[in-house]
């Protein structure tokens, strides 16, 4: 008896690797938001995961350290990797792959006197979820996924249904 095992194939994936600078952010959010658009994702959707990659690059440029693979140490550049994944559910996955740094993304609420941390409370509105991940020594990816259907359609609602 064969066993077949059904895999969520991605619809669009890429992956690209961006200076250790808070000048790669803009680059990553214009190649995110023409990816997505060619796919057709609502524009709220993409709005959303444009801000969650600004706030996770960011974050990863001023937090933490660049990767340090060997290809990357030999043509003497600082990076981290930048991804995302549109899968044929309906689920966009935004990741960034860093060096790690002297502390970890965590949820929290920050003072109302604090000077940052509100970011990532950010992601987690706009995200059905997001968290961290170790690979490789010395990598962490943060990464959030977002409901691109589902999100679409209760922002799509027909007025007269709501008057009814």
């Amino acid at each position: 008896m064969a066993v077949v095992v059904a895999h969520d194939v991605p619809t669009s994936s890429s992956t690209m690797a961006v200076p250790h600078g808070p000048e790669s952010v803009r680059a990553a959010r214009r190649r995110l938001r023409e990816d997505l658009g060619e796919h057709l994702v609502p524009e709220p959707v993409i709005d959303d995961a444009v801000l969650i990659l600004s706030e996770l690059l960011s974050n990863a440029c001023r937090h933490a350290r660049p990767l340090e693979r060997e290809q990357l140490v030999a043509q003497e550049r600082e990076e981290v990797m930048v991804g995302w994944e549109l899968h044929s559910d309906g689920l966009l996955t935004v990741e960034v792959t860093d060096g790690g740094g002297p502390t970890r993304p965590r949820r929290g609420n920050p003072s109302l006197t604090a000077k940052g941390g509100r970011g990532l409370g950010i992601v987690g509105q706009l995200a059905s979820e997001w968290g961290v991940r170790d690979n490789a020594p010395g990598e962490v990816t943060v990464w959030a996924v977002l409901r691109v259907r589902a999100r679409h359609a209760r922002r799509e609602e027909p007025p007269a249904a709501a008057a009814s």
